[in-house]
């Protein structure tokens, strides 16, 4: 039987470019290469896409920018693909070489459903959510919006647009202020792994907190601060979803951040979290319900507040394509469900195939 071949699309132009890398590299090492035969493709922080480049050596020697290009000379650099240029010759190559898509790729331009569009143009099977979950699950405010009507519990929160803020600030955070209180966290409503959030004390932190999203995101997602431990659950399924063990992360610094999470190293993750047997189980059937409730594929994490002692669960987000590495808490909470991370893909890229095969029963 011949091998499937898997394109494993990485790198991006998003703030989760280096944790992309990181993540195909652990696919790369962990795939099953009786059964797969893969395909590397980096897309560069420009938007440049460059078939057949591997993650490994961009790991080992600790350049996790992608520079692939300022070295090469005209002959060498003739296998990159601008997208915005060459689309067609692009989806060409894909379909020569690949049989299913992994893309490994967290933040705008890879889990927020454009690279799923152009894959779907391409008739071409990937791993994780379409183009609906994966935009609805991207945006913070709108996934916020779909849940509340579903009846999932999510914290108290405000959305502002950048003008917004920038054409009136007071009034912005007399509102955050008084409705929200502090101290409320303050993130980009398209960007994951943590990038440009903070958490602000008072006036003065909220509104370098504002400056500090509105970089990232025309959109701005302010959240009451919720009480409570930081519990994650995996979900793994396509109309049948299945959810892991949760886990519970204790963050090294003052909330669960981009420095906590990839930096620092100093975090505390309890597998599986020690909560009682009937809140566990709220928690998977949560995770299932908001997996669901935007209708999403594959995989995906997602993160909760749970107030042991009173009961009490808040849904704060979920992630279409969390980080992959195999030590991502995605995976670790599935090793403690009895999938290791090998098998882990093999499901993955198989529920891609089935998505697909189910997808062309439709008629157009």
């Amino acid at each position: 039987m011949s091998k499937i071949r898997v394109g494993l699309i990485y790198g991006g132009k998003s703030g989760e470019h280096e944790v992309s890398v990181l993540s195909a590299n652990s696919v790369l090492a962990a795939i099953d290469r009786q059964k797969y035969e893969l395909y590397p493709i980096a897309i560069t922080r420009d938007g440049r896409w460059l078939p057949g480049q591997s993650p490994r050596p961009l790991v080992e020697s600790q350049e996790l920018q992608v520079r692939l290009l300022e070295d090469r000379d005209a002959g060498e650099t003739a296998a990159v693909i601008p997208l915005e240029n060459q689309r067609g010759q692009l989806l060409s190559t894909l379909g020569e070489h690949v049989d299913v898509i992994f893309p490994v790729m967290h933040g705008p331009f890879g889990e927020d459903g454009t690279i799923q569009g152009l894959l779907e143009i391409a008739g071409i099977p990937y791993v994780g959510g379409g183009v609906l979950a994966s935009a609805v699950g991207m945006d913070k405010a709108i996934m916020k919006a779909v849940f509340l009507q579903a009846g999932l519990p999510v914290g108290p929160y405000l959305v502002y647009l950048r003008k917004e803020w920038e054409s009136n600030p007071e009034r912005v955070m007399a509102e955050i202020g008084s409705k929200l209180g502090f101290p409320c966290f303050v993130k980009p409503a398209n960007l994951g792994s943590s990038v440009g959030i903070s958490k602000a004390h008072d006036p003065g932190e909220l509104r370098a907190a504002l400056d500090l999203a509105a970089e990232y995101d025309r959109k701005i997602v302010v959240e009451a601060m919720i009480r409570g431990c930081e519990i994650e659950c995996s979900v793994l399924g396509n109309d049948e979803p299945i959810a892991s063990l949760p886990g519970e992360i204790i963050p090294c610094t003052e909330f669960y951040g981009y420095e906590a999470k990839y930096i620092l190293n100093d975090s505390k993750l309890v597998i599986p979290a020690e909560l009682p047997p009937e809140l566990i189980q709220k928690v998977q059937d949560l995770a299932v319900r908001s997996f669901k409730a935007i209708d999403c594929a594959g995989l995906a994490r997602v993160d909760f507040f749970v107030e042991a002692a009173a009961g009490r669960i808040v849904v704060n987000e979920i992630n279409t394509l969390p980080g992959f590495t195999k030590i991502s808490m995605y995976p670790k909470l599935w090793e403690a469900s009895g999938i290791g991370y090998s098998e882990l893909i093999d499901r993955l890229l198989q529920l891609a195939l089935e998505r697909y095969e189910d997808k062309q029963r439709n008629k157009v």
